[in-house]
């Protein structure tokens, strides 16, 4: 018996399984450099964020608690980094859970379903450290 193109593309629809993991797994494995600007907007909320301060002339007036330089210092710095790991990270996202699902015929919900597994291995290394 000779099985043709379509066979194959029918089994494919039918689903054999691997179909949903194949999104899973590309998204995970997405989230390991997504953990860069994820680390940096965690530390931009837990550290700079509750900070009373806000620039270095803050440091000289009175009542101020929670004020830490090396932090200040630090933020800008932070903040550039965030902005240019975000895009990167954000492309990234679009061009293999949209672009790519698109171009081959595929419809992108699975892909974008399995995007909410991104923030996984940020949560598993916060988890574990």
């Amino acid at each position: 018996m000779i099985r043709s193109r379509t066979d194959a593309r029918a089994r494919r629809r039918k689903g054999t399984g691997i179909g949903f993991w194949i999104p899973v797994l590309v998204n995970l494995a997405l989230g390991v450099p997504a953990s860069a600007p994820l680390y940096l907007a965690w530390w931009l909320l837990t550290e700079y964020l509750p900070m009373d301060c806000r620039s270095a002339e803050d440091f000289g007036r009175t009542g101020l608690v929670n004020c830490n330089y090396t932090i200040l210092d630090h933020s800008s710095v932070v903040m550039l980094l965030l902005v240019v790991t975000g895009v990167f990270t954000v492309a990234l996202v679009v061009a293999i859970d949209v672009i790519l699902p698109l171009r081959r015929g595929r419809r992108p919900m699975a892909w974008l379903a399995a995007a909410a597994l991104i923030p996984v291995p940020f949560a598993v290394c916060m988890a574990l450290a």
